[in-house]
């Protein structure tokens, strides 16, 4: 009797954690939009943009600032907890489909954009904010891709995609500067 019930309590903790694994990697997947097939950062980011509209209409400047920290903060416990799972999987270090990085990289450029621009509208920032962040993240000049090999793999995940935002940024308030 004993051992069944040893059992049945092994195999609900290995459900439970299956489980758990599986909700992990589709947070880390940007609710998914990093399982499209071709461009997941791409696809990721454009994903990205919804909630980032959403927030904005819904809780203003603020509320962005605050789903940017706190998807940054749960992309580095994500990947902490999930990346040495993945690569005993033989993941790699840095799957394409983990885009929960493009998420707050883009994010931080548009809440960056708008705190100095408020006036300029959504239409104009989000694509702006989306082509910069990309661009950067694609490319990757200096300093991003020295950021890209910073600490930890689960650490450095997430450092490029916000140097990329962070550079997109800046590149974004000088092209607003100079043409609105």
């Amino acid at each position: 009797m004993m051992a069944k019930q040893l059992i049945t309590i092994l195999r609900d903790l290995t459900t439970l954690h299956n489980s758990l694994f599986w909700f992990l990697k589709w947070l880390a997947a940007g609710l998914g939009s990093g399982w499209l097939p071709k461009a997941p950062g791409t696809w990721g980011s454009l994903f990205a943009l919804l909630p980032a509209w959403f927030i904005l209409e819904s809780w203003g400047l603020n509320g962005l600032w605050l789903a940017t920290l706190l998807v940054t903060l749960l992309g580095f416990i994500i990947c902490y907890y999930v990346l040495p799972e993945l690569v005993k999987l033989g993941q790699g270090h840095d799957p394409g489909w983990i885009v929960i990085d493009e998420w707050a990289g883009l994010w931080l450029n548009i809440a960056i954009l708008l705190a100095i621009f408020p006036e300029q509208p959504l239409p104009v920032i989000l694509p702006l904010a989306f082509v910069l962040f990309r661009g950067f993240d694609i490319i990757k000049p200096f300093p991003i891709k020295n950021v890209e090999t910073w600490g930890a793999h689960w650490f450095s995940i997430m450092n490029d995609d916000l140097a990329a935002g962070l550079m997109g940024a800046i590149l974004g308030l000088f092209l607003l500067q100079v043409f609105a």
